[in-house]
């Protein structure tokens, strides 16, 4: 049974939804239907037959819920108008990395928190085992390794900053308001749903996404091997790039493995357009930051 991508409202058909969200956009001018409409399809007039034809397309091509989640996410960010952190970072400046610095810290505390809470609410080992090999690697470093967020400071500081600063300073506005969105997500949802919305991020570094029509990767892998960036920088970059290239998978495939209802898997998939809109929001964020040390980065935005 199909559902509304804005109020979760349970329809009988694809068609019943597009008179719905017709309805409440039209005629009861809604704002969160209309907005939906604006950031999704048009902000034209769309025909309920159109509207149809479009709502079953994006939600049931293709069939597989890991192939869809990659499907729309690489849509969204990696298509041939990538989104402008993402092409910020092909090569990053002092200030788009600074930028990632001050504002990560704050997504990397809270994705911790959130995935602490999907091993509280599941009695699935295999997920329970995941997440928390998840929240080691991040959080806390593991096999002598330092955690992924102890890497992020250490490029912080190699760029200018002390830690003292790094750790004062509060999240921009959009960063705390994608933040809240997650949370709510976490605690308001069941926890696949939370699993889906938070790992479905961790596409955007993921080495395999040209193999599913990205037009770039998340960084210019020659940086990597340049002298133009410090040790520090790479360490940092390298973490992600070289991280098991079935990681993504592997969370996908246990969201697939769980998700064993028609239901289940149509409120999955409106959870993470919210959550993927919410990145959306968040990488913005990194690049207003940046520009708090090049405010000629707004160029960049406007592309």
């Amino acid at each position: 049974m199909p559902i509304c991508p804005v109020c979760r409202l349970e329809l009988d058909s694809w068609m019943d939804i597009s008179e719905h969200i017709e309805k409440m956009a039209n005629e009861k001018s809604d704002p969160q239907h209309v907005m939906w409409l604006n950031r999704h399809i048009s902000n034209k007039e769309i025909k309920k037959e159109d509207l149809e034809t479009w709502l079953f397309n994006y939600f049931e091509k293709p069939n597989e819920l890991s192939l869809w989640i990659r499907k729309r996410f690489i849509e969204k960010f990696y298509s041939h108008k990538p989104h402008p952190f993402m092409l910020a970072m092909q090569k990053p400046t002092r200030g788009v990395l600074l930028g990632y610095v001050l504002e990560h810290r704050h997504f990397l505390q809270n994705w911790v928190k959130v995935l602490s809470l999907i091993v509280f609410n599941t009695d699935k080992d295999d997920v329970i085992k995941y997440e928390l090999e998840n929240i080691s690697t991040e959080y806390l470093g593991i096999n002598g390794k330092p955690s992924h967020y102890e890497l992020l400071i250490r490029m912080g500081e190699s760029l200018g900053l002390s830690r003292e600063i790094i750790f004062s300073t509060d999240p921009l506005p959009s960063t705390k308001e994608s933040i809240e969105t997650w949370r709510y997500i976490a605690l308001n949802r069941p926890w696949i749903e939370t699993m889906a919305a938070m790992h479905s991020l961790e596409i955007a570094a993921d080495r395999s996404n040209k193999n599913y029509g990205a037009k770039i990767h998340y960084f210019d892998i020659e940086i990597l091997n340049s002298d133009k960036y410090n040790k520090e920088v790479k360490d940092f970059l390298r973490e992600g790039y070289e991280a098991d290239i079935g990681h993504t998978g592997e969370a996908l495939n246990l969201i697939e493995k769980y998700a064993d209802t028609r239901k289940t898997i149509e409120n999955i998939k409106v959870t993470v357009l919210k959550s993927l809109d919410a990145l959306d929001k968040y990488l913005f964020a990194r690049l207003e930051r940046a520009m708090q040390f090049e405010p000629e980065l707004i160029e960049v935005i406007k592309q």
